[in-house]
């Protein structure tokens, strides 16, 4: 386990910095607002995957192409990025391709948050996403066994061939959990192994917000960033044909999500969404030190009740890069719009303009 005094040394030969992502995911996003405060940048691209930030020329001021995104974890990667003063943005990308034992024991680079907090979104750790949001005082929906399947309910399970992507769907007893299961194996979509490390949710009704966070250990404040809504191939928009076609379809509905839409929510609930940023961050704190640094998401439904329930966490940058144009309450602190990548920049260059780099950095 690499500990945080290796890192600090490190970072402490540093005379500037060089945010560095790799291309994936919310790169583009991270290095937009790096770029707008005057931070220099570096993507680490998958070769064959290059074209977006070559395209984009104003995003990255430096583009490393590897045969594979695990190839950063070699001796002479890591030298080279310990020279260019790296700070390493963390995304999903990042953490799947790289494997949380590597992170925490092989990448010996400075990363933007805490390193050993990242595991806790897999539902099978002991310390998960669950126990955190117990912990905070924050309803989640109800866990089931397949037998235990009384109501609509949503199988949480990996895509069997890519790792990135998951292959959720709805059950309603446990008998069509068990044909639906056969169906999918069958097609190839999911494994044994897969459905045996999967959750069950009970299905949530209501309105789906993806809640934006950032927590500033620099400003000792939870900032809330902005809301946006997932869209998924092939679901979103097969939900707009009639109900009479769709039942006359044959096709295989899938979770994947391709893209982003802007939200807002009413001012009256507010705080209640203010609250649950502030609750998760300390339970953070108390169970995984030094807790959250930076962002984070509590995605979310709100009941006919209104009552929010949380339904899954990002403890890293969550996938929202339309919250760099469309969201208000960045205003509503700080005067201006900006999504979290240029947030982040600002953490960190506050953090490095005033000695302080070590308390954002793991």
């Amino acid at each position: 386990m690499i500990d945080k005094d290796t890192i600090e040394k490190i970072v402490r030969e540093y005379n500037d910095l060089t945010i560095v992502v790799l291309g994936s995911h919310s790169a583009l996003e991270i290095m937009d607002g790096a770029k707008d405060e005057g931070l220099k940048t570096l993507v680490i691209c998958q070769k064959g995957r290059e074209k977006p930030y070559q395209r984009f020329k104003r995003i990255a001021d430096d583009i490393l192409i590897l045969d594979k995104f695990e190839d950063i974890l070699k001796p002479e990667n890591q030298i080279l990025l310990k020279r260019k003063n790296s700070i390493i943005i963390p995304h999903r990308s990042f953490i799947v391709y790289l494997g949380y034992d590597a992170i925490e024991n092989d990448l010996l680079l400075p990363i933007f948050g805490n390193r050993m907090l990242f595991r806790a979104e897999e539902r099978s750790e002991a310390r998960n996403q669950y126990y955190l949001l117990e912990k905070a005082g924050i309803k989640h929906p109800r866990i089931l066994k397949p037998e235990e399947i009384d109501a609509p309910s949503i199988v949480k399970v990996q895509e069997a061939e890519r790792r990135l992507e998951r292959a959720f769907f709805i059950v309603n007893s446990y008998e069509d959990y068990k044909k639906k299961s056969e169906e999918k194996i069958k097609k190839g979509l999911v494994n044994r192994e897969g459905l045996k490390n999967s959750i069950i949710e009970e299905l949530l009704i209501g309105t789906y917000f993806n809640f934006n966070f950032f927590n500033s250990v620099i400003n000792e404040r939870v900032e809330f960033l902005g809301i946006e809504r997932r869209l998924q191939t092939n679901l979103y928009d097969f939900v707009n044909i009639p109900a009479r076609e769709q039942l006359e379809m044959d096709i295989e509905l899938q979770n994947i999500e391709i893209g982003h839409i802007p939200a807002s929510i009413r001012e009256s609930m507010l705080e209640k969404v203010i609250d649950i940023g502030d609750r998760f961050v300390e339970a953070c704190k108390e169970e995984y030190n030094p807790g959250l640094i930076g962002p984070f998401s509590l995605q979310s439904v709100v009941t006919k009740d209104l009552e929010i329930i949380v339904y899954d966490v990002s403890l890293r940058v969550p996938g929202n890069p339309i919250l760099a144009t469309t969201s208000p309450y960045s205003k509503y602190m700080y005067g201006k719009i900006f999504g979290v990548g240029r947030r982040i920049a600002m953490e960190i260059k506050e953090a490095f303009d005033n000695d302080m780099i070590n308390s954002v950095i793991t």
